[in-house]
């Protein structure tokens, strides 16, 4: 029987994982670049170094930001890669589209990060954090379909795989909406979402989340 390219192309988990490895460091060393060091002529005394450091509070926050969101996907990508049993040519495409947007996160960062106080800017952001959500649940559904995941884990990670998201993606929402009042109030909340997920605190409530 004939053996096409497309049936043994992209089978590697592997060198997946050690790319998309790579791909997350240098965008969360990317992240750094909005932070600016305060011009030295315009500082002349302690008042207004304070001060300088003061106005990189935005910057701070939308690096600090971006870092937890980048960390938070790459924990459920490596999951899901743990999680299956091999990959095939199109996963490995659903995964690249995947890394794709994550090189698109320090441009969305720098936009929300200059024009902090503008809806349009964190309506961005978030479809950025949208599209990676959506990419890494369509990778789900493929890989159950495809059966491309291990047979023993695949109804409890699937469940949780796919709550984690959808309760994550509906929470970024929620935030987002939240700039009709304010775009610093949509940040509060999705920096807020962003600790739970990262941290997990042993809270009940916060536990189903």
């Amino acid at each position: 029987m004939k053996t096409h390219y497309h049936q043994i192309a992209g089978q590697n988990l592997d060198r997946l994982a050690a790319l998309s490895d790579g791909i997350f460091a240098v965008a969360m060393t990317l992240l750094v670049l909005n932070l600016h060091v305060p011009v030295s002529d315009a500082i002349h005394n302690e008042g207004k170094l304070w001060a300088a450091i003061i106005k990189l509070t935005p910057s701070l926050l939308t690096y600090f930001m971006t870092f937890l969101t980048l960390g938070i996907f790459w924990v459920g990508h490596q999951t899901q890669l743990n999680h299956f049993a091999r990959s095939d040519r199109h996963l490995t495409w659903i995964h690249l589209a995947f890394l794709f947007l994550v090189t698109l996160t320090p441009f969305s960062t720098a936009l929300l990060n200059e024009y902090i106080t503008y809806r349009i800017a964190l309506v961005v952001y978030w479809f950025n954090i949208f599209l990676l959500g959506a990419v890494l649940f369509g990778s789900l559904r493929y890989a159950l379909k495809a059966g491309l995941i291990d047979e023993d884990m695949e109804t409890d990670f699937r469940l949780a795989s796919e709550r984690r998201i959808i309760i994550a993606q509906a929470l970024y929402a929620f935030g987002t909406l939240l700039c009709i009042i304010s775009t610093y109030a949509s940040i509060a909340v999705i920096v807020l979402a962003q600790l739970n997920y990262a941290i997990a605190p042993k809270i009940r409530l916060l536990e189903q989340l």
